[in-house]
C-alpha cells in the first residue's frame, strides 16, 4: 500500500542533528550490527545484506527514551516542578519515568491493566507512579484529568513535535551509522516511530525505500490510509502489544503518508518465528514489536528487497521471562 498526502511539517535535518547533540548526556548511541547469520542468509540469499539497529539497548529498554527526554528538555522549571504524565502499555511509561528521574521531576503515568507486570515494575523502579486503565480510550481520559487537576505536562507516546523529533534522531543516527542503505523496515503502532525515522531517512536519502510494518491484528495505519486521515483502531488482537495503539494522529499519519513508500502486514505467528530467529542468531530476547521488522523481511518483503542493503530496527526488549517463554513455546 502506497500513497501520498498533503505535506505535514517534518523536523529538518539541522533540527534533528541539534536534537541528537542535546540528547547525548541522557541516551546511548545504540550500535548497528551486520546480521549475516546462517538461517537469515539461507532465507534471503547472499545478495541481500541486513543491518540491524539495536535500539533495544537504549536507556529504558526501547527507543521511547529519545522522545521522552526531548519533551523534558522543552519544559521550564515551573513545569518540571509540576511533573509529567503519560499513557502507555509499557515502553513509553517506562521511558517517561526514566526521563523524569533524569530531570528531578515526578511522573504519574496511566498504564493498561493488560500491561506486563514486569513493565509496571520497571516503571515504578524508575520512580513512576502508576495508575491502571481498562483500555486505551479510558487511559487517555484519565491522563487528561491528571493534566487538568494537577497541572502536569502530558507527554504523548507517538504524537507531538518533541516526540517525533526523538524518533527522527533514531532515523538519522541509523542512516549515518549504516550508510548506503537501499531500504529500511520500521514497525508501526500509532506511527510515531515510523513517522520520525522515515522523515529523517528520506530527507537524508530520498531514494531509500521505507516500509512500515503493522501486525494484522493492530492495523490502524492501514485503516488511516483507507480513510484518508487519522483513524481509530478496531479490536486490537496481537501479541505485539506495543504496536496496539488506539488511534493515529494528524502528525503520525501525515508524516507516514508523506515519507513511507509502502505499508505491509505481519501476523502473530510470523512475529513469533522472527523472535525465535533473533534469539538463535543474535542471542537477543526481544518483545514482539521488536521482531516486526524481521518478520516482514522474512516474509512479505523478502522478494521485494532481494539484492538490497536493508536496515531493520530492533526497537525494544521490555518483556518478562514468563511471557517470552510462552511466545517461544508457541513459535
Amino acid at each position: 500500500m502506497s500513497a501520498r498526502a498533503p505535506t505535514v511539517a517534518a523536523p529538518t535535518l539541522p533540527a534533528i542533528r541539534d536534537a541528537l547533540e542535546r540528547l547525548q548526556p541522557y541516551i546511548a548511541t545504540t550500535p548497528v550490527h551486520r546480521w549475516d547469520g546462517i538461517e537469515l542468509v539461507a532465507s534471503l540469499g547472499h545478495e541481500t545484506k541486513v543491518d540491524a539497529k539495536l535500539e533495544l539497548l537504549q536507556a529504558s529498554g526501547s527507543f521511547k527514551a529519545r522522545g521522552a527526554v526531548l519533551n523534558m528538555l522543552a519544559l521550564d522549571e515551573a513545569a518540571l516542578r509540576r511533573g509529567v504524565t503519560a499513557v502507555s502499555s509499557g515502553n513509553h511509561a517506562i521511558a517517561t519515568a526514566f526521563a523524569a528521574r533524569e530531570f528531578g521531576a515526578s511522573a504519574k503515568v496511566v498504564m493498561l491493566q493488560s500491561a506486563s507486570p514486569a513493565r509496571i515494575a520497571l516503571c515504578q523502579q524508575y520512580g513512576g507512579e502508576v495508575l491502571l486503565a481498562a483500555d486505551g480510550a479510558t487511559a487517555f481520559e484519565m491522563a487528561e484529568r491528571i493534566v487538568a487537576d494537577e497541572g502536569r505536562t502530558f507527554i504523548h507516546p507517538y504524537d507531538g513535535a518533541q516526540t517525533i523529533l526523538g524518533t527522527a534522531t533514531l532515523g538519522l543516527e541509523f542512516w549515518e551509522q549504516a550508510g548506503g542503505l537501499d531500504a529500511v523496515v520500521i514497525p508501526i503502532g500509532g506511527g510515531g516511530l515510523c513517522a520520525g525515522m522515515a522523515a529523517a531517512i528520506k530527507q537524508a536519502s530520498p531514494s531509500c525505500l521505507v516500509f512500515g510494518v503493522e501486525p494484522s491484528g493492530a492495523d490502524v495505519m492501514h485503516r488511516s490510509y483507507e480513510l484518508g486521515g487519522p483513524a481509530r483502531a478496531g479490536a486490537v488482537k496481537t501479541i505485539a502489544d506495543s504496536l496496539g495503539a488506539p488511534f493515529t494522529t494528524a502528525m503520525s499519519y501525515g508524516l507516514c503518508r508523506q515519507y513511507v513508500d509502502e505499508l505491509v502486514l505481519v501476523d502473530d505467528d510470523q512475529i513469533r518465528t522472527a523472535m525465535a530467529l533473533i534469539f538463535r542468531e543474535l542471542k537477543l530476547a526481544v518483545e514482539p514489536a521488536a521482531a516486526a521488522s524481521t518478520a516482514a523481511l522474512m516474509t512479505t518483503l523478502r522478494e521485494r528487497v532481494r539484492g538490497m542493503r536493508v536496515g531493520i530496527v530492533i526497537c525494544g526488549t521490555n518483556i518478562d521471562f514468563r511471557r517470552y517463554a510462552e511466545h517461544m513455546g508457541d513459535a
